[in-house]
């Protein structure tokens, strides 16, 4: 028989000489929250293996994922309750949660991870949206862009390298790379959450951050619905000075991850949501699945439909296993 596909499958050795995809550690960025009011770390009923840090225990997550090699972090602020207000102004506070994090974890680990912070209000407004509201409930594209600025220059100042606007209000890229410009934080990178879906696979997320969100945020968010609309949505950021795009979900829209990494010609995320990352841990808690298997190949599956930047809850994990193998 002349052809044997067969061949190069016959050893692990022989399979990893041809793999096509490859997932590194230093592609990887690690979501984690940091709460306000904790003295130790509170993990996360709906993600098991998850924690809620302190500043002390975000300052030993940092240096852990320096040493096994993950690329960055991606931070975000859980404040307190009484913390919250209609703005979310807590969120460009110098002495709010997630800019002292910042701080935190520069001061650690220095330029050896990228930093970036979440930019957006949901965790700070008492409403629990994204932007501000108009007297009717609506949230306020325009009024909203302001706020954002205001929290990026925070993020920028506290030391972040990257800030991730993730609210989906229409023209946040532009507005906070011309803020960001004009205070001279011109090396701030941008990591917009370009397409940005409206999904069901957020509820653990939720559980996390302390969400206190009324309504949903599909006037604001993507149809699940809609492919074209992702990378027309990642094109926009990019002509408004994003430095890398994302697709979030990850999984279920691997689709438009991969239409936006045929079209772009910048580096493009993907967030392994909290509800991706549940749903296995309790399909291998139940040992339905194979667990170790089952990361690697949801990673695997990312990166080969085009990410070169994965945020998942599973990087520290992937990168220790990675040093071991």
């Amino acid at each position: 028989m002349k052809f044997r596909p067969r061949r190069l499958r016959t050893t692990a050795a022989m399979r990893g000489l041809v793999a096509e995809t490859r997932v590194h550690p230093h592609q990887l960025m690690y979501p984690v929250f940091v709460r306000e009011g904790i003295t130790e770390p509170t993990e996360i009923s709906a993600m098991p293996g998850q924690y809620q840090h302190t500043l002390d225990s975000i300052r030993n997550v940092a240096t852990h994922l320096v040493e096994a090699g993950v690329g960055g972090m991606d931070l975000f602020g859980v404040p307190l309750d009484e913390q919250k207000d209609k703005q979310g102004s807590i969120a460009w506070d110098p002495n709010g949660i997630l800019n002292r994090a910042i701080t935190a974890v520069r001061e650690e680990v220095g330029d050896a991870l990228v930093v970036c912070a979440d930019t957006c209000l949901d965790e700070f407004t008492s409403h629990g949206h994204c932007g501000v509201l108009t007297p009717s409930g609506y949230v306020d594209n325009d009024a909203t862009l302001e706020l954002y600025a205001r929290m990026a220059l925070s993020q920028a100042h506290a030391g972040a390298h990257m800030v991730s606007p993730s609210g989906m209000m229409d023209g946040q890229v532009a507005y906070i790379r011309k803020a960001l410009d004009n205070e001279g934080f011109t090396e701030t990178a941008i990591m917009a959450y370009s397409a940005k879906y409206a999904s069901a696979f957020f509820g653990p997320f939720r559980e996390a951050v302390g969400s206190t969100l009324h309504g949903d945020r599909k006037s604001y968010q993507q149809d699940p619905a809609n492919r074209k609309e992702g990378l027309r949505e990642a094109l926009l950021d990019i002509a408004e000075g994003a430095d890398i795009v994302m697709v979030k979900p990850a999984s279920h829209y691997l689709d438009v991850v991969g239409d936006v990494a045929a079209s772009v010609d910048v580096p493009v995320a993907a967030y392994q949501v909290s509800g991706e990352y549940a749903m296995l841990e309790a399909a291998a808690q139940n040992g339905w699945i194979d667990r170790e298997r089952a990361i690697d190949e949801s990673l695997v599956s990312i990166s080969r439909a085009g990410a070169d930047v994965i945020l998942t809850y599973w990087a520290l994990e992937y990168a220790q296993r990675s040093q071991k193998n």
